[in-house]
């Protein structure tokens, strides 16, 4: 191992050592959960790592402001997913369907799935991405693609499945 190298992981190691407590701290302010702020203080070091110089002036600051953000995401993504959920669950309470109704959703859903597996896979992608709650944004972030694209690629996907989906009901 090279002595440059070597300084680096030293480096990085007084870094970790010197700020983990507080990234730790700042992300438990947020999430008042001590694992998952651990959880996200280890995510904000690793991509930190892999993104800039332990020795860096900024590192301190771009630590903190790194575990603020990751801290708020979650806090905001589980905010969604509880959001979703419990109107899934009062939807799902409000119908009580017979198994007639039952096999009908069923099948209407084993034809989406199919039409949806004959789509090519970024149309899919974006269609399934942004039925599971995801914001444009990250849409955009998880095929690594330009925001602006999301609304076009979403309307002409959207527009292929229902192609699809007729294409296999008359099949």
């Amino acid at each position: 191992m090279t002595a440059s190298r070597l300084s680096d992981e030293e480096a990085f190691e007084a870094l970790f050592t010197a700020e983990y407590p507080r990234v730790v701290g700042i992300a438990n302010r947020v999430l008042a959960d001590p694992h998952e702020a651990e959880d996200v203080a280890q995510e904000v070091f690793v991509d930190f790592h892999r993104l800039h110089s332990s020795t860096a002036e900024y590192a301190s600051a771009w630590l903190h402001r790194a575990a603020a953000h990751a801290s708020l995401n979650r806090l905001r993504g589980a905010r969604r997913r509880q959001k979703r959920e419990y109107a899934q669950a009062l939807e799902e309470g409000e119908k009580t369907l017979d198994p007639q109704q039952q096999a009908e959703i069923a099948e209407d859903r084993r034809r989406l799935r199919e039409a949806l597996g004959r789509l090519a896979p970024k149309p899919a992608a974006v269609l399934v991405l942004r039925a599971s709650g995801l914001s444009y944004a990250e849409v955009a972030q998880a095929l690594g693609i330009g925001i602006g694209q999301i609304g076009t690629l979403l309307r002409r996907a959207e527009a292929t499945l229902r192609k699809e989906v007729t294409r296999g009901t008359s099949s």
